[in-house]
């Protein structure tokens, strides 16, 4: 254990260094290659023998609290590491292969904490959306694929809104990725049968102003959320959906009716970190978001066509307003278009 140990502490040292957000383990039959994920893209980092790499998985598994002898079905895990420079909470995720097991490793700096002007590129986007959260009961929903800022957006507009004012404020995730004063986390462990509907059950009583709800995963928790909403409570969550207009048909075929939408949907931002050029350097991402709210989000729930709501703009739209304005590149540019 103490060699994985030290190349453990080794590997996630160059992850930190190159600023990854996440680490794929690929197994080979002799090998296996190691990827960071930096500013979106998937860098080779080095290949490993299977010998070291079956070390390390053992060791990853045993300190994220997951079964060491389970190969057969996935597994999460969590492990906080701790370097003098920086806090990582470690999610942990493995998937069985056919006589193996890789490994996906997110990373999640804990001391980090950005402002909302640092996460969107737009200020005008970023004022919208802090109008949102002035509705006391409703439900704002933020979308996207895995890794595109929806937490994270959540968190830092959770600490900008208790910065402001106090609200009761309660939190459901799977797992909590970060700790935050001020607001009860509750982690949702379906072993323990705290699942996401009992714990919304148990927050309810709590008499929130505010709840976070990690994901809507499934229909009960869909119309559990949206229940919630109806009975004087501001409700904000994350679904995995392709656009803002596509997050509608993904609510209906959860079994959310169209007039649960109308009565409780305050608005839909869907998400797309962009790498952002500063000085001619791919330094950092940056949010822009497909924003469905008041005239634009009723010609949806319509059955309108959003191509005639002018005021809505669309991801191709505002790459390209980011690439007239400096911000990205032509190459970036037409990669993300030709992705879309």
């Amino acid at each position: 254990m103490d060699t994985a140990s030290k190349i453990s502490e080794q590997l996630l040292h160059a992850a930190v260094s190159a600023k990854a957000s996440d680490i794929h383990f690929f197994p080979f039959a002799d090998h296996a290659d190691i990827h960071f994920r930096v500013l979106g893209a998937r860098i080779h980092h080095k290949t490993i023998p299977i010998s070291q790499y079956q070390l390390l998985l053992t060791y990853y598994k045993f300190t994220s609290g997951m079964d060491i002898g389970e190969v057969r079905k996935p597994q999460n895990g969590t492990i906080i590491h701790e370097f003098p420079e920086v806090r990582l909470s470690l999610r942990l995720s493995t998937l069985p292969l056919n006589l193996k097991e890789s490994l996906a490793i997110r990373i999640l700096p804990q001391d980090q904490n950005l402002s909302l002007k640092e996460l969107f590129l737009f200020p005008n986007q970023l004022q919208k959306l802090k109008s949102w959260v002035t509705n006391r009961s409703g439900i704002i929903l933020f979308t996207g694929p895995t890794g595109s800022g929806k937490t994270t957006t959540l968190y830092t507009l959770l600490q900008t809104i208790l910065s402001e004012k106090s609200y009761q404020t309660i939190t459901l995730e799977d797992p909590v990725e970060k700790d935050i004063h001020d607001i009860l986390q509750v982690q949702v462990n379906e072993k323990a049968g705290v699942t996401y509907q009992t714990g919304l059950k148990a927050a309810l009583r709590h008499d929130p102003d505010i709840i976070m709800i990690g994901e809507i995963r499934d229909s009960f928790t869909a119309q559990f959320a949206f229940d919630a909403s109806l009975t004087g409570h501001l409700v904000l969550s994350t679904l995995h959906a392709g656009s803002a207009q596509g997050t509608i048909q993904r609510l209906l075929e959860m079994g959310v009716t169209s007039v649960d939408l109308q009565q409780s949907l305050i608005a839909i931002a869907a998400l797309q970190l962009i790498p952002i050029s500063v000085n001619k350097q791919n330094e950092r991402r940056a949010a822009i978001m497909e924003m469905l709210e008041g005239t634009t989000l009723e010609t949806v729930l319509n059955g309108g066509n959003l191509q005639t709501a002018g005021s809505f703009k669309t991801f191709q739209h505002l790459r390209k307003k980011a690439y007239a304005y400096g911000f990205i590149s032509k190459k970036t540019l037409l990669a993300s278009d030709s992705q879309a």
